[in-house]
């Protein structure tokens, strides 16, 4: 198997931050190109023009046989399409029945496995990459809010390459558990992380979670302490309430906003919220679509659910080794929810903080322009992990 090797960069290729950092991972995560992307960029301004953009760019791929390029677009093209929406559902099984057409010789050869796990009445879909060459130990690797199985497959051939064996799992909430079988979000993120390692079982594990993966990981650490060792928050991530609030919500309003919540002020809360969506299309999309994947009737509902996504009220359970990874410049999460985090894990083993920045292509969120700096920030952690240990045993 060819070495991986991942793209570098970060571009400004849309005035809006999220449709920007969209843009970039559709390149750096998904295997589109930048100079595609550069004369679309532009003219996208809301969901409609990103479904458009996408979808025509993916069609001009196809007929020049660019498939890793039209997959990228297929996959994206969807992202911001309204639940409910039929293209939605049909790209997304157009780029994914793309995707393994197109990488099928990483099954054919046994670099990549396909299992599953029983969960809660759906299947869990895993891939299953073994060790190569120096042994470093199993790592339990998956997304967040909105990702895909596949993005991370380019990640776990490079952990994989580089001694790690890698389960790569979606759960309830992701990919194709929520838009397929129709599963939706559980912030007990033990309970599929349980059905995943009792399918596998592996003991002895890293569990690596991205952007809300960063608050998901520990919960399900701090419920599994035989069987995950290691956690690996791949962002900041401390509460889904105070990410959503910070920067839409004026901090003076947190306190009595959080009060309205919970004494169930669905109505004010409802009124606010659909201004904002009313204002901002973005903000429309996300509260739509938090909707659907959370399960709520309202945008109230949504809110409120928010905020059972956090790890402050389990982490002083966590006596892990804990890595925790951050973005300078995350549009989505402030650095400065980093302290917020860190004061929840007072009985950790061991903590390490790696802040990437501008200067190393690290500083947006999940660290999008630099995929190969966080894996062998992982693989350096795992490294010192295990010298200690060894140390400690002489």
């Amino acid at each position: 198997m060819e070495p991986i090797i991942f793209k570098r960069g970060s571009y400004n290729l849309n005035p809006q931050p999220n449709f920007n950092f969209q843009l970039n991972r559709v390149i750096q995560w998904d295997g589109g190109r930048l100079e595609d992307l550069k004369k679309v960029g532009p003219r996208i301004s809301d969901s409609d023009s990103w479904k458009r953009a996408l979808i025509a760019l993916g069609d001009s791929a196809v007929k020049e046989n660019r498939t890793e390029n039209a997959i990228a677009y297929y996959r994206m093209s969807e992202f911001f399409m309204v639940d409910g929406d039929p293209d939605k559902l049909r790209y997304y099984t157009l780029a994914t029945k793309m995707f393994y057409e197109f990488y099928t010789g990483y099954f054919e050869s046994g670099a990549v496995r396909k299992l599953q796990a029983a969960y809660d009445g759906v299947k869990l879909p895993i891939l299953y990459a073994p060790a190569q060459g120096k042994q470093r130990g199993v790592i339990l690797l998956h997304g967040g809010n909105d990702s895909y199985l596949e993005e991370f497959f380019f990640p776990m051939l490079y952990l994989a390459q580089n001694g790690c064996s890698v389960y790569l799992y979606e759960g309830p909430g992701q990919g194709g558990v929520v838009r397929v079988q129709g599963k939706k979000f559980t912030y007990q993120w033990e309970k599929p992380t349980k059905a995943v390692l009792d399918a596998v079982g592996e003991r002895d594990v890293t569990i690596m979670g991205a952007s809300l993966g960063g608050m998901l990981a520990p919960r399900a650490a701090a419920f599994e302490p035989e069987r995950i060792r290691r956690v690996v928050g791949w962002s900041v991530f401390p509460n889904f309430l105070d990410v959503a609030l910070d920067g839409s919500i004026p901090k003076s309003m947190w306190v009595p906003l959080r009060w309205m919540i919970r004494h169930g002020l669905r109505g004010p809360i409802n009124t606010m919220m659909k201004k904002k969506m009313a204002a901002d299309k973005t903000i429309d999309w996300a509260i739509r679509h938090g909707m659907y994947a959370y399960d709520t009737p309202d945008p109230f509902g949504y809110i409120r659910k928010l905020d059972d996504y956090k790890m402050t009220d389990i982490g002083p359970r966590l006596t892990q080794d804990v890595l925790i990874l951050a973005a300078s410049r995350d549009h989505f999460i402030p650095a400065s929810l980093y302290k917020e985090e860190i004061d929840a894990l007072p009985n950790v083993r061991s903590l390490t903080f790696r802040l990437m920045t501008e200067k190393e292509d690290g500083q947006g969120h999940c660290n999008v322009g630099n995929p190969k700096l966080v894996l062998d920030t992982v693989l350096l952690w795992l490294d010192g992990l295990k010298k200690r240990n060894m140390e400690g045993s002489l």
